[in-house]
């Protein structure tokens, strides 16, 4: 068998987010949120995923959207290219979920919680090694919650996950791995065979089940990540030869400014690879 990559949007939204992902869903929110615990009993999945309703690119940025029972709403995001300002943009998605819900003239009073789902293929919080991060509103030093959580924000960072299939032990363990490395495996692994929601994930995720404009599409979505990822890792690699070259320069400029007064512009010139234009310059400043 082979799996379609869950970290793309459209099999994201595929597997979490289609009239027959409730159970997933539930599941994984349970896993994501609440440390496996059953604490979501029911939810009912805004806008679901249809076949022939995909959207293009640019416009997949809440993959998943869900109402709890009880009124609080999820808004689920896989991200897998770390683009400008996107800590921002979560911010922003999420705040704007909560004040969209009230209609003029209605109370403050009906304002439902929401809590932002984020799962990012890349580093977010480079000072810290845990794979998830729950944050909430607390007061500054001695963290009491502001009220009881009116919005949250949970991140899970796919690449700071590094167990292997017989390490894994909870309910939140074996949906990472999923997400993670699904489209690398060709059976469903037994000790995830256990949890029937995420049986049911993989079945959803088989290739075998997808039909040829769905499989279209999913490789135009891959091959544009791969692009972007590619110019991105492009970029980064430039950006560092640009930066040892200007620290190069800089470390020749500052041995040159030693040797002004000690010998002449060509032999400055031929020890430090400057040119005698640049020694020139320096002896003018």
């Amino acid at each position: 068998m082979r799996f379609i990559n869950p970290k793309t949007d459209f099999a994201f939204k595929k597997i979490f987010g289609s009239n027959e992902s409730k159970p997933i869903l539930i599941s994984f929110l349970n896993a994501m949120i609440y440390d496996g615990n059953p604490t979501i009993a029911d939810l009912e999945i805004i806008d679901p995923y249809l076949a022939s309703r995909v959207q293009y690119l640019k416009d997949s940025y809440l993959d998943v959207k869900a109402r709890l029972t009880g009124g609080a709403t999820v808004i689920i995001e896989m991200q897998v290219l770390n683009v400008e300002s996107f800590a921002k943009r979560v911010v922003y998605n999420t705040a704007k979920t909560y004040s969209t819900q009230l209609m003029r003239g209605e109370g403050y009073f009906k304002l439902k919680p929401v809590i932002a789902l984020t799962i990012t293929d890349f580093e977010m919080f480079d000072n810290d090694r845990e794979v998830i991060s729950h944050f909430v509103f607390k007061e500054k030093k001695r963290l009491f919650d502001y009220i009881d959580p009116e919005i949250e924000m949970i991140f899970i960072e796919l690449p700071k996950f590094n167990k292997q299939l017989d390490q894994l032990e909870t309910l939140t363990d074996k949906w990472v791995y999923f997400m993670k490395n699904a489209p690398c495996l060709e059976v469903v692994p037994q000790t995830m065979e256990t949890v029937s929601e995420i049986q049911q994930a993989f079945a959803i995720a088989n290739e075998t089940n997808l039909n040829p404009e769905e499989l279209s599409d999913l490789e135009a979505r891959e091959r544009y990540i791969l692009d972007q990822q590619g110019i991105s890792r492009k970029g980064r690699e430039e950006g560092r030869e640009e930066g040892r070259e200007e620290g190069m320069r800089e470390k020749a400029l500052e041995i040159a400014r030693q040797l002004l007064n000690v010998l002449d512009d060509q032999t400055i010139s031929q020890m430090t690879g400057l040119s005698v234009e640049d020694i020139q310059k320096l002896r003018e400043e």
